[in-house]
């Protein structure tokens, strides 16, 4: 087997990130949130069931780990919540999931943006780092700068900033600077979550008028602008990818349509790869990834075959004739497989067990390797 480096991430088999949280973590968070154990009880949990769930990825043979998510309740508020200027706040209303209701947490400004250096998400990195073995890679997620743009996040910038592009500026300054500081730690595949895109194909393909297409596709450039500017002279050996993902929640959803609305917005962006979802329908067809995919520019498509959202395992040999349709638009050579996305995008998680999780994992990772015969990494 080769070297693993971050060059070659996105792996022929990869994963999204999140994973269920195990019993015993579930009810330390309730015990926490109750009061009746302390911050320490809890962190010395979570350290405990990150590295057994590390174990098990390492023994399932990904090649890039996560820590499956586990200090976090939120894919992305918790996250968003940790930069500076930014707050939560109950918002009194869920998200719209198609047939289930979430929390109402939400975040907003509370004064310009800036770089935390005392990120929580740090600290949890070193930990993650400290315990991935030689020859695997550490894959930290965090969500997209786009997400901002969405649920009125930055509704109350306009309260701090004289111009939306002053705003957009400190934005990528306070990310690239964050960015830095995982690399710094070690990070070297780092992932952007993104449902904003997804929002956006859906906004666009159902806008009323000229004016209002117009409103979301404007949102659209922005999130080049501000995601690019958040990758600006990022080190070469660092990689970074997007997983596309239309919500996950309890096994339901927020969004469909097929990429084409946004690919051409896609294309632009300075990312080395793009996890992106493809479990059913509601994904469209392959025809956008010729425009998203461009040979120069060297980037991989990972094809989220795979649902995480129900337990039934899909055919091996479907799944192989769905990745040779993809050659189509792009060469084998610049694809991989994954799950659509991950298992527990909030601590709720899916509805399917732990040990379907892993079949699933399981599935992807044998299937890569009838696929490409460098799948060993």
């Amino acid at each position: 087997m080769g070297t693993i480096t971050a060059k070659k991430a996105p792996f022929r088999f990869d994963q999204v990130g999140s994973l269920l949280r195990p019993a015993n973590l579930k009810s330390a968070r309730e015990k926490f949130a109750s009061g009746a154990i302390d911050q320490a009880a809890l962190t010395q949990v979570e350290d405990e069931e990150i590295k057994k769930v590390v174990d098990k990825q390492v023994e399932s043979g990904l090649k890039a780990v996560t820590d499956g998510e586990f200090r976090r309740s939120w894919w992305h508020l918790d996250f968003l919540a940790g930069l500076g200027g930014v707050e939560t706040y109950s918002q009194n209303a869920s998200y719209k999931f198609h047939g289930a209701k979430t929390r109402d947490t939400n975040v907003r400004f509370a004064g310009k943006v800036s770089y935390n250096p005392d990120h929580p998400f740090f600290t949890a990195f070193k930990y993650l780092n400290s315990i991935v073995p030689e020859g695997v890679l550490a894959k930290q997620t965090i969500p997209s700068p786009s997400l901002y743009f969405r649920d009125h996040r930055s509704d109350n910038a306009v309260n701090y900033y004289d111009t939306h592009e002053d705003f957009l500026t400190d934005l990528a300054k306070a990310y690239r600077e964050t960015i830095r500081h995982f690399y710094d730690l070690g990070c070297r595949y780092l992932q952007l979550d993104d449902t904003t895109w997804a929002f956006l194909i859906d906004q666009i393909i159902n806008a009323k008028d000229a004016e209002e297409k117009e409103k979301y596709e404007q949102i659209a450039q922005d999130s080049v602008t501000i995601i690019n500017g958040a990758l600006e002279n990022r080190p070469d050996d660092l990689t970074i990818t997007m997983h596309i993902c239309r919500g996950n929640f309890r096994s339901t959803f927020l969004f469909s349509g097929g990429y084409g609305p946004v690919a051409q917005y896609l294309s632009q962006l300075t990312i080395d790869g793009y996890f992106l979802e493809y479990d059913n329908e509601r994904s469209g067809d392959f025809s956008p990834l010729g425009a998203i995919f461009t040979e120069s520019s060297d980037k991989k498509i990972v094809l989220g075959l795979v649902t995480s959202k129900f337990p039934e395992l899909e055919s091996a040999d479907l799944l192989q004739k769905r990745i040779k349709e993809a050659t189509q638009y792009v060469p084998l050579d610049h694809l991989c497989l994954s799950t659509q996305c991950g298992f527990a995008s909030t601590e709720e998680g899916n509805k399917l067990t732990e040990e379907q999780q892993w079949a699933k994992i399981k599935l992807v990772v044998d299937t890569a390797k009838k696929v490409w015969v460098d799948a060993e990494g």
